[in-house]
């Protein structure tokens, strides 16, 4: 089986040789700020990175529990996207889940960005964005008010310059975010533009799959794009943050990270006055472990993500009366939605064999081509080294024969959720120039991967403390698969992907091991070893072939790394934690700002969705603070 991607030892050497983390040593800091950020994600870099420019009154203190970022090679060069991953990295953090049998009886584990910028520093650079629809939900279904469609994408359009078509339908032409097709595109995806709408007649090709509107659905897009500049990863603290660095009002102090929150109780309730932190042992091993305490005079921003922001409540106190008393924790606060709906977007990668070119020689270490890559690199920023492999993908609504087609299963979820919201689609499919995952005990050989990205996945986690260690690993559980509708949905996607693959002129056959297991004598059977034609019947399968096919999601689906909702901005009564201007609730001056509070799921990849998120909560918060009017 599969694991999560890790390669060889003479890359790990080379990676290391680049990117060691010097002999840091942290700031001095001082015992109050008026704002601490506990967290240097995304978010943190845009909010904080503002204020610092327009309150220049304003003493603000980051605490990121991960490294710096500034000047980093790999987190400079788009093509290293996949070195964050690996087991040595001390960017990401790897959060395991419980054992489930919705799973096959596996434990999933989750990454997420450790360092200063987040996400947006060791994502996949993949620029799609939501439905209109996943944001006007926070308002008509949860009562966010403000946060519809209308309030967030101009705010999304500030934030970007879309060198692709810079006078494109809800796209930016002036932001500090530069969105671009990179330096590099594949074959495979030429094949599978060409391909696609021939197979898919009613999903014809297009130059646009990211307006928010239901243009953007049933559509080819030409090739990936990426948020970069220059060749270079253009994320949040390289725009926002890192430019202020200097500025006598911010301080960044890195692998510092916060165990709780500090709480005052007083006759006006409970107030949040500070916070207490470690120096983390990934980043200063050898410095001691004694919990400080810094005292915040105005408020605390928790933006530490979807999979920190819940165990820094719960850690402080705030939570649920059974988590909290399970984790010998006494409880300050009662508040039963922290941690309570992790939501993720399940992932269905699914591998094929090519004799075209792919990103597989450099997952599996190849120094000769790293080295032509480095080399293409410095001459023009163009090669490997600008590129990720995923250039090409359609969001796909089945329509009403379709319908038919994925099976009563799903009757039930189609009608309550996705009939009477026409911009929302099922599913993003693309086709990945590789095989992003352990090829360790492989074949060498090129992969052609199709991607099923399930944007609204039914089933729900939860994810809360264990103890009160904060390096203790959490309870969680990602509830992947734990409805059936989501498994009816990647079956069929699975079998769509399929369809469009087989007939690529690159295509040379199924790797069998990382697919269904049909039984003998099934027409579904993985005996092809090239393209067939374009007017071959599509594969027929038999009941116990999709039998074969649910097996096989269980055992193989895996995550997208796209974790959020465990903080959810909604009514206290119906499990929310924070309100619409981010307050938490039951606690004064403590505000959320992270992937931690959407209520409900998008179909997209997180950064565009949490840009929106950072320059909402700037608003909020510099209005709160008289920073503007």
């Amino acid at each position: 089986m599969l694991s999560p991607l890790r390669v060889g030892s003479l890359f790990t050497l080379c990676f290391w040789s680049i990117s060691t983390l010097a002999a840091i040593t942290p700031p001095t800091l001082d015992s109050e700020y008026d704002i601490i950020f506990a967290g240097g994600g995304t978010t943190a870099s845009i909010i904080a990175g503002q204020l610092s420019s327009n309150a220049p009154d304003l003493k603000i203190l980051i605490l990121e529990a991960g490294p710096t970022t500034r000047e980093r090679i790999e987190h400079i060069q788009p093509g290293r996207y996949f070195t964050h991953m690996e087991p040595f990295s001390n960017t990401e953090q790897f959060t395991a889940s419980k054992p489930s049998d919705y799973v096959a009886g596996r434990s999933v584990v989750i990454p997420s960005g450790r360092c200063v910028g987040g996400g947006s520093s060791v994502n996949f650079m993949l620029y799609n964005r939501p439905s209109a629809s996943d944001f006007d939900d926070w308002v008509t279904e949860f009562g966010n008010s403000g946060w519809s469609s209308e309030d967030l994408i101009p705010l999304l359009e500030m934030s970007e310059t879309y060198e692709v078509n810079p006078q494109g339908n809800n796209h930016g032409s002036s932001g500090p975010l530069h969105v671009s097709f990179g330096g590099k595109s594949f074959e495979l995806a030429q094949e599978f533009l060409d391909i696609g709408p021939q197979v898919e007649k009613n999903r014809p090709l297009s130059d646009e799959g990211n307006d928010f509107t239901e243009a953007s659905l049933n559509v080819d897009w030409v090739r990936w794009t990426s948020l970069r500049r220059c060749g270079s990863i253009s994320a949040s603290k390289h725009h926002y943050l890192y430019p202020q660095e200097n500025n006598s009002n911010l301080v960044i102090s890195t692998g510092s990270r916060v165990v709780r929150l500090v709480l005052s109780e007083e006759n006006e309730g409970i107030t949040a006055t500070g916070v207490e932190f470690i120096y983390d042992k990934h980043v200063f091993p050898d410095y001691p472990t004694t919990t400080q305490s810094i005292t915040a005079k105005k408020m605390v921003i928790l933006s530490a993500g979807a999979m920190g922001t819940p165990l820094i409540l719960e850690r402080s106190g705030i939570g649920a009366q059974e988590v909290l008393h399970q984790a010998n924790i006494h409880q300050v606060v009662d508040l039963p939605g922290v941690g309570s709906s992790y939501q993720g977007i399940e992932l269905l990668l699914t591998p094929y064999t090519t004799d075209t070119e792919t990103f597989d020689p450099l997952f599996r270490n190849n120094a000769t081509i790293w080295a032509e890559a480095l080399r293409q690199w410095d001459i023009d920023r163009t090669g490997f080294m600008a590129a990720n492999g995923v250039d090409a993908a359609i969001k796909i609504r089945p329509t009403e024969a379709e319908l038919q087609e994925i099976g009563i299963e799903f009757t039930e979820r189609w009608n309550d959720f996705y009939a009477n919201k026409p911009d929302k689609p099922l599913f993003w499919l693309s086709a990945l120039a590789g095989l992003p995952a352990d090829q360790s005990g492989l074949p060498i050989l090129n992969f052609m991967s199709g991607g099923c990205f399930l944007g609204y996945p039914e089933s729900m986690g939860s994810l809360h403390v264990s103890s009160d260690d904060p390096y203790a690993p959490p309870n969680f559980d990602t509830g992947f698969l734990s409805k059936q509708s989501d498994v009816a949905a990647l079956r069929w996607g699975y079998k769509k992907g399929r369809e469009i693959l087989r007939r690529m002129p690159g295509f040379r056959g199924a790797f069998v091991p990382a697919h269904p297991q049909f039984p003998e004598g099934s027409s579904a059977a993985l005996n092809e070893t090239g393209p067939v034609s374009l007017d071959a019947p599509n594969v027929v399968y038999s009941p116990e072939d999709d039998e074969a096919i649910d097996i096989y999601i269980r055992k193989f689906v895996g995550t997208s790394w796209h974790s959020l909702g465990t903080a959810p901005m909604k009514a206290l009564k119906e499990g929310g934690v924070v309100d619409d201007q981010l307050n938490v609730y039951g606690v004064k001056a403590l505000k959320i700002a992270d992937l931690s509070i959407p209520p409900s799921n998008l179909n997209a990849n997180m950064y565009s969705t949490t840009i929106a998120i950072a320059q909402k909560a700037y608003l909020i918060i510099a209005k709160e603070l008289r920073i503007i009017v």
